[in-house]
């Protein structure tokens, strides 16, 4: 029986969670949030293409091409009514039934939270159960050792270094590249949910055990 791709293109709409709502990027909205949000992490913009930003004005121009773009479609992920970071799709392939996340960058106030974990959750969510994909990806530059890092913990399979694969401020990219299956997906999916629940943190706001732990790995 012939293999078919994806139902159909992530749309520019919110996605709701339990913690964190991604809503399509509005620079009139999001800009001055994701500004304040960006201060703190000295090595936020190290391994993005762009950044930093010297104040509000430049982050709203670079977001403003950024919320015309199709793919990448990018989401602002906001928290109690305040963005604090950015997510996106990219290199959208619904024939072949993969899609990517990319351009992922999360404030200080997000980073090591369980709304940081649940924005991964829904777009993998969304990927997977709303849009039909067979193929997840991740991609960062091999280097990166924090968003390598964020990627063996949500559960995606390392497969490999694509040497010399950009230019990125002037400097050479190896590229570090993983993935999901929708074979993998159901555990995956089970192991982020069970993480997420509220039974999984003390009163303080505790993981009880780590994702990795409720995965059995």
């Amino acid at each position: 029986m012939p293999l078919t791709g994806a139902r159909g293109r992530p749309a520019r709409t919110a996605i709701e969670g339990q913690r964190v709502r991604l809503e399509p990027l509005d620079p009139a909205r999001h800009a001055a949030d994701l500004f304040a949000a960006a201060q703190g992490d000295d090595a936020l913009w190290d391994y993005l293409p762009y950044g930093p930003f010297a104040d509000v004005p430049a982050l709203t121009a670079h977001l403003e091409q950024q919320a015309a773009s199709a793919d990448p479609l990018f989401y602002a992920v906001v928290v109690d009514g305040a963005a604090v970071g950015i997510v996106s799709y990219l290199r959208i392939e619904p024939v072949h039934g993969c899609i990517e996340i990319g351009h992922i960058w999360f404030g200080a106030p997000l980073q090591r939270t369980p709304a940081a974990t649940e924005a991964i959750y829904l777009l993998a969510r969304e990927a997977f159960d709303g849009l039909g994909n067979r193929r997840f990806e991740w991609k960062c530059n091999a280097a990166n050792d924090r968003s390598r890092r964020a990627a063996e913990r949500f559960g995606f399979t390392f497969e490999g270094v694509f040497r010399q694969h950009m230019i990125v401020k002037g400097v050479n990219r190896d590229t570090a590249w993983y993935s999901i299956l929708d074979g993998e997906w159901p555990a995956v999916r089970a192991g982020f949910e069970a993480w997420l629940d509220p039974s999984n943190f003390d009163p303080g706001g505790g993981q009880r055990q780590t994702l990795e732990s409720v995965r059995g790995q």
